[in-house]
């Protein structure tokens, strides 16, 4: 029951994992959840689940760094209960000194900010004590973490460059953010630990160390240091100099020694080409290529054997046959005498008998007792000849081999044997109306049977048809906006290139336009004739029809970034246009055989709908999207100025509505006088508009503004009469 329990548990720790990978917003909530259940006292499993989770929560790039800065002092003491536990499984220890070393700039920075919270540092000191403790004698997996942390605490316990001394929490975590005044975080003392530490980690380097897993895990350490702590680069690089992988290998070069060297001499090489790379003008830059061509011709002679000669052989070898065994002066080998298997199926017993000696070969040993058995056996091993051993056992193998081979032969005789049998059969000679009546009383069949048809499928009801529809409409909307939107190619010639109403809508579905076109017309040009006798936008239960439902998808659609999809909504109104100018043209002449067809019309209720959503969120800057559009749908009407009016209610984009106007004056002859009308009407109107609406229209309307002028003036007059009487009267 408690492994029932244990598989359940885990497996609901697995699925806040995945919850809280897929957002990081839940870090905080899951962590908190979590800690009471990886205690020092829970399950071995559950421990490491939870410090795997924690390692990967706190290295996790998706989570904020002041999260993790709170997250720190919550989870420090069960880290260091963990680590105080000497019994603790490796692994459990090994992702604990992980998350330490991912705690320990949070808790810095922390104590930077919070002087008075001196617990946590003490908390965080005792862990810093207990991984030192582990540095020298716990396995290699729990000692390439430790390096690990050492170098996370020498990197911040060591000036690091202050990229704006007015911004600290922007700089690189280091000493160099300690305030000097400091109550807890003492500079000097800080520096020497930092000092001490360094030198613990170029001690494997110094003494030349044989352990390739440590030399590399130090190696690979200190690379970050020398690229980003100037102060302390020199004294590192001059160990790595000083550093000789070639001679670790003071013993025989044998073949674990050669791949530890090999592995030592590439990470050492690729740290200094890597900061060679990084700063050609290095003051040590001679020294480093000196020292990587040195090493790689040391490694060269060493390792390449192809130009040495053989050495003698101090004594002759195992395997000599009998013909140098004689000149050499070495006694030949008793050869034994194996007695060939006796045919026909063989036993394991007789596999294993290579005695000709009746009495041994029929003595059972069965009627020994298993004790007896043991003690001589370990007797006679003790004495036995270790030629004598090397024959019987090839021996054996030879038989064994022999017989496989044979018995795989007669198996694939016997195969071909059953292959080839064809017996003799003559049929006799039955007439054409009898073979047909057998054949249909074997089988069961009818002389003449009809063509098989499936069964029709139920017929769809309105609901589950709108249904299918609108999600194959939104898989289509999908495609168009994954889509690409790329140029179409110059000099290609096909059916899909023309343009206006008379293009393909899927000539070539590779491009976001080509989608739009598609989307489009279903909803347009797809339901033309049959909205016609019901003029409904909504089916029986209350649902948008397919055409509605794509409408309410581009709409959305468009105006999510009204900016960039501009051109997706004039598409998109020219054709609903298009589409209406030929419903009516298709009514007027069924209208003529004495049937009135009413046709529901959708460009003027879509357009004032998209421009409703568009104007709100217009700036003066926008001068160019609203002329743009103006400009391109295919008809201008009074509704669509009178919305545009509305503009000038707002003394900052009073100006957009005049250049709009004046645009649509200039190059659109067909709405000019319902412009005109607007424009004359927001000049009466709105005072600040009037000395750019004057502009206009003193060249398409001047005795409007005379007729102004006119009516400013007499209140003016009657003014100037009225105090000159009260002037006189005085």
């Amino acid at each position: 029951m408690a492994q029932v329990n244990l598989k359940d548990q885990l497996h609901q720790l697995q699925a806040a994992r995945n919850l809280v990978l897929s957002d990081a917003a839940l870090y905080p909530q899951v962590v908190q959840g979590i800690l009471p259940i990886i205690g020092v006292n829970s399950r071995l499993e559950l421990r490491r689940w939870g410090s795997e989770f924690l390692a990967e929560t706190f290295a996790n790039p998706a989570l904020a760094t002041t999260q993790k800065e709170e997250l720190a002092a919550t989870v420090l003491p069960t880290v260091r209960e963990l680590l105080d536990n000497n019994a603790e499984d490796a692994v459990v220890v090994q992702n604990v000194i992980q998350i330490a070393a991912s705690l320990y700039p949070f808790v810095f920075r922390h104590i930077i900010r919070h002087p008075d919270d001196k617990i946590l540092w003490e908390q965080m000191t005792e862990i810093k004590h207990s991984i030192l403790k582990r540095m020298d004698s716990a396995p290699h997996p729990v000692r390439v973490c430790c390096i690990k942390f050492l170098q996370k605490v020498v990197h911040i316990q060591t000036p690091g460059p202050i990229a704006d001394p007015r911004r600290p929490e922007r700089n690189e975590t280091s000493i160099a953010i300690v305030p000097r005044t400091h109550p807890i975080l003492i500079i000097p003392n800080l520096e020497a630990e930092a000092s001490g530490l360094l030198d613990r980690l170029l001690t494997v380097l110094q003494d030349n160390s044989d352990d390739a897993i440590l030399v590399n895990a130090t190696l690979n350490c200190l690379a970050i240091m020398l690229r980003t702590r100037p102060s302390i680069a020199s004294k590192i690089l001059e160990t790595i100099l000083n550093f000789n992988p070639i001679k670790t290998g003071n013993g025989p070069f044998t073949p674990t020694m050669r791949v530890k060297i090999k592995s030592m001499e590439r990470t050492t090489r690729a740290v200094l080409i890597n900061i060679l790379k990084r700063n050609h003008n290095h003051p040590m830059a001679g020294r480093m290529q000196q020292y990587i061509e040195r090493l790689t011709q040391n490694c060269l002679e060493v390792f390449d054997e192809s130009s040495r000669k053989r050495a003698l052989p101090v004594e002759p070898t195992d395997g000599l046959d009998n013909a140098k065994r004689a000149k050499l002066g070495v006694d030949t080998p008793p050869q034994l005498k194996i007695p060939p298997m006796p045919a026909g199926p063989n036993s394991y017993a007789q596999l294993y008998t290579l005695t000709e000696d009746l009495g041994l070969s029929s003595f059972d040993v069965k009627q020994l007792p298993p004790e007896l058995i043991v003690k001589i056996a370990v007797a006679v091993l003790g004495r036995v000849d270790a030629n004598a051993l090397v024959q019987a056992t090839e021996a054996i193998r030879t038989r064994y081999q022999t017989l496989a081979v044979e018995q795989a032969k007669s198996q694939a005789a016997a195969e071909e044997e059953e292959d080839d049998y064809e017996p003799e059969y003559q049929p006799e000679d039955v007439p054409e109306e009898e073979k047909e009546d057998i054949t249909a009383a074997i089988f069961g069949l009818e002389p003449e049977l009809g063509p098989f048809k499936l069964p029709k499928p139920p017929p769809m009801t309105e609901n589950e048809a709108g249904e299918v529809g609108r999600a194959a409409a939104e898989r289509v909307f999908e495609m168009m906006v994954a889509a690409p939107s790329k140029p179409v190619a110059k000099g290609a010639s096909n059916q899909s290139e023309r343009k206006g109403f008379a293009r393909l809508a899927g000539g070539s579905l590779d491009t976001k336009e080509a989608w739009v076109i598609m989307l489009v017309r279903m909803a347009t040009r797809a339901p033309a004739g049959l909205e016609a006798a019901s003029g409904e936008i909504r089916n029986m239960d209350g649902s948008p029809t397919i055409a509605t439902h794509i409408r309410e998808l581009l709409y959305r659609h468009i105006l999510e970034d009204f900016r960039s999809r501009i051109n997706i909504g004039i598409t998109w109104l020219n054709e609903e246009w298009y589409n209406d100018r030929q419903q009516m043209k298709a009514a007027s002449a069924s209208s003529e055989d004495g049937e009135a067809v009413t046709v529901p019309l959708h460009y003027d209720s879509w357009v004032l709908r998209l421009l409703g959503g568009i104007l709100p969120y217009l700036d003066a800057r926008d001068n160019k999207v609203l002329i743009r559009f103006l400009s391109e749908i295919p008809e201008v009407t009074a509704p669509i100025i009178g919305r545009v009016q509305t503009l000038a209610r707002d003394p900052e984009r009073v100006n957009l509505c005049v250049q709009t106007l004046h645009y649509l004056i200039m190059l659109r002859p067909p709405a000019r006088e319902i412009c005109l009308d607007a424009l004359e009407e927001i000049y009466k109107t709105h005072e600040e508009a009037r000395p750019a609406a004057g502009k206009i229209l003193s060249k398409w309307r001047a005795h409007v503004i005379q007729a102004q002028q006119t009516q400013d003036a007499l209140p003016n007059a009657n003014t100037a009469a009225i105090a000159n009487g009260v002037q006189a009267v005085s």
